[in-house]
């Protein structure tokens, strides 16, 4: 895993974070211990959290909610994510090397 949160894999990015269900307010932080902290309004019950997530997340990065997949922790804290394509990348993420 990249000691920065996150890695490319071609033009997707994988996402390493830790999320913080019922905060006050959506928000990205800063990367610590290898992954990003996200901050999200909604409660973890039902898969409410994750879908906010998603939600939260193909904003920030510009993108359709449907290029924001769950690939690891679906009922922790910590969470894989890929982005498809991201169209803006948030404080922290530099864009890929060039081929």
């Amino acid at each position: 895993m990249d000691t920065g949160g996150y890695r490319w894999e071609g033009a997707d990015l994988i996402l390493y974070t830790r999320i913080q269900p019922r905060a006050s307010r959506d928000q990205w932080a800063e990367s610590r211990e290898g992954r990003f902290r996200v901050r999200i309004t909604a409660p973890p019950v039902d898969g409410q959290a994750n879908a906010h997530l998603r939600e939260f997340l193909a904003a920030l990065f510009g993108v359709a909610k449907s290029q924001v997949a769950l690939l690891t922790g679906e009922t922790g804290r910590d969470k894989r994510l890929r982005i498809v394509m991201p169209k803006r990348l948030p404080p922290g993420i530099e864009p890929p090397a060039p081929a």
